[in-house]
């Protein structure tokens, strides 16, 4: 099995943006966490994988995006990343088969929009509510890019409760919020 160290290897290889490998590195986290939720302890590597890898050739390559890491894992027999990687991307439509390819659709948008609203409080993740979450998804403006659809359906997918899905995923940052630039910023 690629190791997480292989793992973070090319993602630093085809990924340059900090922004980005903060990206990669809270959709680990993540998944990491929801192996337990949704999979297994036994799988927390191969999902914490999936989620650092599932946009890896975005930087360099965005109109081949996911075709490059896919094929990159494939290389190496990592089908079940691969697969996930490759439902991620709806437009590719995809099935989502297994627990791994539901939870990567559902974790990597909203892990995404969550670091975005933790931008935006002073107390960072630390005091981020589900409801506030949830109020920010309603304003079209706020992280304009975020597809708001793909956090629906991946909740729907993984059979949560949106709400409880977005504390879910808060849960999973706060221990990290430093690490990820998503803590309290010291006040004037």
């Amino acid at each position: 099995m690629l190791t997480r160290d292989e793992a973070w290897e090319q993602l630093c290889r085809w990924t340059t943006t900090p922004s980005l490998r903060r990206h990669a590195r809270a959709v680990e986290l993540v998944m990491r966490r929801a192996a337990h939720e949704y999979g297994t302890a036994a799988e927390e590597d191969l999902w914490g994988i999936a989620g650092m890898l599932h946009d890896a050739d975005y930087e360099q390559w965005p109109e081949d995006h996911p075709r490059r890491i896919v094929a990159w894992l494939r290389e190496r027999d990592e089908e079940a990343i691969a697969y996930a990687i490759s439902a991620h991307y709806t437009k590719w439509q995809v099935p989502h088969v297994s627990a791994l390819d539901r939870a990567l659709l559902a974790c990597d948008e909203l892990t995404g929009f969550v670091m975005a609203a933790c931008l935006v409080r002073p107390d960072g993740v630390t005091t981020l509510a589900a409801s506030s979450v949830r109020k920010k998804l309603k304003d079209k403006a706020f992280a304009a890019k975020v597809d708001r659809g793909e956090i629906a359906a991946g909740a729907e997918l993984l059979g949560a409760d949106l709400a409880n899905h977005i504390a879910f995923v808060i849960e999973a940052l706060v221990p990290h919020a430093e690490e990820l630039g998503i803590g309290p910023r010291g006040r004037p």
